[in-house]
């Protein structure tokens, strides 16, 4: 911009004429000045003659920051000698020119405004509508009524900038990937993710220009044109990257209100923290979105919550939903302190409502909770974690947890889990520090807790292991290399989520569907203990008829190496691994339980002992004979075949050999007659016992025309009913 001066004009007579040299000039040659009327609010003007206009557009738009041109927004105009009365201001001719990458938004998060009530003039608006990004940046122009060969030019804004304060266009815009749109090769959605995620999970660059190139090579032949955009596009793409940061603004809650609005398609709920509300972010990408759609329909829906209350500034809590291999994806991040009732039906509601405005079928079949008052696992890791910090001895550590599971077993028993927990003071009063703590911490709510447990189904271990892995990832991702204070920052936890972990699990699940980087695929698949449990060989376990409370595990890397597992066949089994010391179920112990599963001295899982106490609950509670009886054995019927169907499935070789078992279900009628056409004619049993072929005319949808009827008359009322009867005999009906 040119110089300015601060005093303010009141007319427009004060203004002096300036007429830079040269063919074209812009905003950067003049010297502005305040203008205040009832119009204008201080506003920046210039003066120049009217002959001049074209040469300023032109040298606005040739602006090295930020190239563009500028369209007509509105005009306005009026004929000479019509004002009988006016102002020094007043206009022969009117015109807003604006930004072309403006005023609609069509980039991530824009917003299209509403249908004008006036006409645009489009002939010089930008090339493409997708190319508009809602730039603010607009002028008026104004052709004085008293003095006709002047121009005053009235600058409303005068940089680059959507609404959001951020320049959204041009060299220095962060987002852009360069210029010359027309000739780079089609790059679609995916490819772009692809390559994103590759370089936040940081694969060499000639990697991944190598991938970028055989993904455009799918929509267009490969030349040396093409090889030097696309290696342009993967250098600038990792340049922008490399250089955004959380921070976009020292404020924290500045930053984070500033992210919502340029990324409002991956926000289904916020809510700012004032004095009566809590802060809520909830995050959903479109990626997650179509696989909570995919993967969440009609099945298990998990929640992982409270992670990092004592670290961050605000915890986290994910959905997760199982993927084709029972791996656990976030489909959701919802960031808040606030675990109220009313404060989680806000963004619960919000997120269903997100998914019903696509799809109004859409429902889950069953919700997993990691709340240590009615799930599990978070107990037993953190029982786990605490008999191992409290006691020094191995041997101590392995009786204590032992006894520990012993008082979970006996919910389901006739025994009271009361008794077993005096056990357990009685046995290791010695240990002092362990019974301190358990007696303060648990015991209080030991009753309470008991009771959910025993109302509430237990999730089996590999939804545990599962949920388990996602936290462990997750845990890497948040606390790998923090910057200073930077777990304080909503924006900085909000940026590791949607870059590193979001791209993290996106490259693992394209190549586990696609085929593509065979490497990852392998990883991600033994991503879960349970996943790495299923790859060791049943005749790896090996089990002692002298020692029935140990089983031992051969590794499989170095056959001379063995793992002991203590109280094999129970949850509570225990480890000598590393992982299994953390807290961690290991693959040792899942194994052990999978081969202890199939055999009839050990008993069965907490899992199926909680699903069996809920059926036998339900059984013994008959209802009488009425249509509520009813209702119940069609419910149990169907469980019944949804069960037998998914046995099947994971059973057998293929889904092939399911699918031909399945009944006949029809398909909508457009279907069905569209493959009754493509088919050869249909046998029809005859009343007399032949067979014959079905000959029914089929009507068609289209009007005849009257030249297509001999003589161009359609046939008499009587001939085409004669003619009918005939048909109808021919196919045996009287």
């Amino acid at each position: 911009m040119g110089q300015e001066t601060e005093e303010v004009v009141q007319s427009v007579s004060d203004l002096p004429v300036q007429n830079p040299p040269g063919e074209e000039f812009s905003a950067a040659d003049l010297t502005w000045a305040k203008y205040a009327s009832s119009e204008h609010h201080r506003d920046d003007v210039a003066l120049i003659p009217f002959d001049r206009m074209e040469a300023f557009i032109a040298g606005e738009s040739n602006n090295p920051e930020c190239p563009t041109r500028f369209h007509i927004e509105r005009g306005r105009k009026r004929e000479e000698d019509s004002l009988r009365e006016y102002r020094s201001d007043e206009y022969l001719l009117y015109r807003m020119y604006w930004c072309s990458f403006g005023p609609e938004n069509y980039g991530e998060g824009g917003t299209i405004l509403p249908s004008r009530r006036y006409r645009l003039n489009t002939r010089n608006r930008a090339a493409r509508p997708q190319s508009m990004r809602g730039c603010t940046c607009h002028f008026a122009v104004k052709r004085l009524y008293a003095r006709p060969s002047l121009l005053l030019i009235i600058y409303h804004e005068r940089r680059h900038i959507n609404k959001s304060g951020f320049i959204c266009h041009g060299p220095l815009d962060r987002n852009a990937i360069g210029p010359g749109a027309r000739k780079v090769p089609y790059i679609g959605s995916e490819i772009q993710q692809q390559t994103m995620s590759l370089i936040y999970l940081g694969v060499p660059e000639e990697n991944i220009l190598q991938t970028h190139i055989e993904g455009i090579q799918r929509y267009c032949s490969s030349d040396a044109r093409v090889d030097t955009h696309a290696s342009q596009y993967v250098q600038k793409l990792g340049m922008i990257i490399k250089r955004s940061t959380h921070e976009l603004d020292l404020d924290d809650q500045a930053s984070i209100r500033m992210w919502v609005d340029r990324n409002r398609k991956s926000v289904f709920f916020y809510q700012d923290s004032t004095e009566t509300d809590a802060f809520i972010l909830g995050i959903q990408t479109e990626w997650q979105l179509q696989q909570m759609m995919r993967f969440g329909h009609q099945s298990l829906l998990a929640s992982h919550s409270s992670f990092g209350v004592s670290k961050l500034k605000y915890p986290l809590h994910t959905l997760l939903v199982f993927d084709s291999r029972q791996h656990a994806l976030p489909v959701a991040w919802i960031i808040t302190r606030s675990v109220t009732k009313k404060d989680t039906l806000k963004w619960m509601t919000a997120l269903t409502d997100r998914i019903h405005s696509i799809d109004s079928t859409w429902r889950i079949g069953g919700f997993i909770i990691d709340d240590p008052a009615s799930e599990l696992t978070p107990i037993r890791r953190t029982w786990l974690k605490n008999v191992m910090k409290k006691c020094s001895n191995a041997e101590v550590q392995r009786e204590i947890f032992i006894q520990l599971g012993k008082i979970i077993y006996s919910i389901w028993t006739e025994k009271n889990p009361m008794d077993s927990l005096e056990q357990l003071f009685q046995d290791f009063i010695d240990q002092t520090t362990f019974i301190k703590y358990f007696k303060s911490f648990w015991v209080p709510k030991l009753e309470m807790w008991i009771e959910s447990i025993r109302n509430l189904p237990l999730a089996s271990q590999e939804s545990c292991g599962a949920i388990e892995g996602y936290h462990l990832k997750l845990k890497v991702k948040a606390y790998d290399d923090v910057q200073l204070d930077a777990l304080q920052r909503v924006d900085w936890l909000v940026h590791k989520l949607t870059t590193e972990l979001h791209s993290s699990y996106w490259i693992n699940l394209f190549a586990d569907e696609s085929g593509s980087f065979p490497e990852m695929k392998a990883d991600y698949i033994a991503s879960t203990s349970w996943q790495r449990a299923l790859q060791i060989p049943d005749d790896a376990v090996i089990f002692d008829d002298k020692e029935p409370l140990v089983a031992k595990v051969v590794s499989q890397k170095d056959t001379s190496e063995m793992r002991t597992v203590w109280n094999p066949g129970s949850e509570f089994s225990i480890c000598d691994c590393s992982w299994s010391v953390q807290g961690n179920i290991c693959k040792h112990v899942l194994k052990v339980n999978m081969i202890c599963g199939m055999r009839r001295d050990f008993q069965p899982s907490l899992s199926f002992q909680s699903f069996q106490h809920v059926l036998l609950g339900l059984w013994q509670k008959p209802l009488d004979d009425s249509f509520s009886l009813d209702l119940l054995v069609a419910w149990v019927m169907q469980m019944q075949e949804k069960i037998q169907h998914l046995a099947e499935l994971v059973t057998s070789d293929g889904i092939a050999q399911v699918a031909g078992k399945l009944p006949i279900q029809w398909t909508k009628r457009r279907e069905r007659t569209r493959a009754a056409k493509c088919t050869s004619p249909v046998v029809l049993p005859h009343s007399n016992g032949r067979s014959q072929k079905d000959l029914t005319p089929k009507r068609s949808r289209k009007r005849k025309s009257l030249s297509s009827f001999p003589g161009g008359r359609p046939p008499p009322p009587a001939a085409a009913a004669s003619r009918f009867t005939k048909d109808l005999k021919t196919v045996g009906v009287e």
